[in-house]
């Protein structure tokens, strides 16, 4: 499978999961639009605006963020992020490399999995002060396996961006909300 140019990301109206494939988008000047569905308020949240088409749009595994190009639709944030690294050759190119872009996009995943949970907890203030406390143990980790690269993978950039500047000062960009509606932190636009 590979990733025509002229791309359609679809999510939520929040940074979310969508927000390293913006990122990943703009660092290697691709055309995309983009749609964006809305959460409805509390109590229900009502989800229907994605839920209406979800298993309309031939998916093998409906879900958000997802990712059409052509004959091409794609969903998995992470294999939407791997569709267009390969396609600009930014997975590794040793097999040290590749192994490396391997286990830091995983313990990336896990890492933010971490976030979102208490994001989305009930219990956010009871958990915070735990989740603070292991954080620095943590980041020690990512900076124990950076050691001396300059990427997570090595010399050559891969899946880490350094072109968005010009992204993030614009209209495009989406600083906020981070997470949905009924998530605890994260969950308001900028005001």
């Amino acid at each position: 499978m590979s990733c025509e140019s002229s791309m359609v990301l679809e999510y939520w109206d929040v940074r979310g999961l969508a927000h390293a494939i913006h990122l990943l988008l703009e660092f290697t000047d691709t055309s995309y639009e983009e749609k964006r569905y809305t959460c409805g308020e509390a109590p229900d949240y009502d989800r229907s605006q994605w839920l209406d088409v979800k298993f309309k749009l031939d998916l093998d595994f409906p879900n958000l963020p997802y990712l059409m190009g052509g004959k091409n639709k794609i969903t998995q944030s992470n294999a939407i992020l791997r569709c267009i690294t390969r396609k600009h050759n930014m997975c590794g190119e040793t097999e040290e490399e590749k192994i490396r872009v391997d286990i830091v996009e995983n313990q990336v995943m896990d890492f933010r999995t971490q976030l979102i949970r208490l994001c989305y907890s009930s219990e956010h203030e009871k958990l915070k002060p735990q989740y603070l406390e292991e954080l620095p143990g943590q980041l020690k980790q990512f900076s124990m396996f950076l050691g001396k690269f300059s990427w997570f993978a090595g010399e050559k950039l891969t899946f880490a961006l350094e072109k968005i500047a010009a992204y993030i000062q614009s209209d495009q960009f989406f600083k906020m909300p981070i997470n949905n509606k009924m998530a605890q932190w994260g969950n308001k636009p900028v005001c």
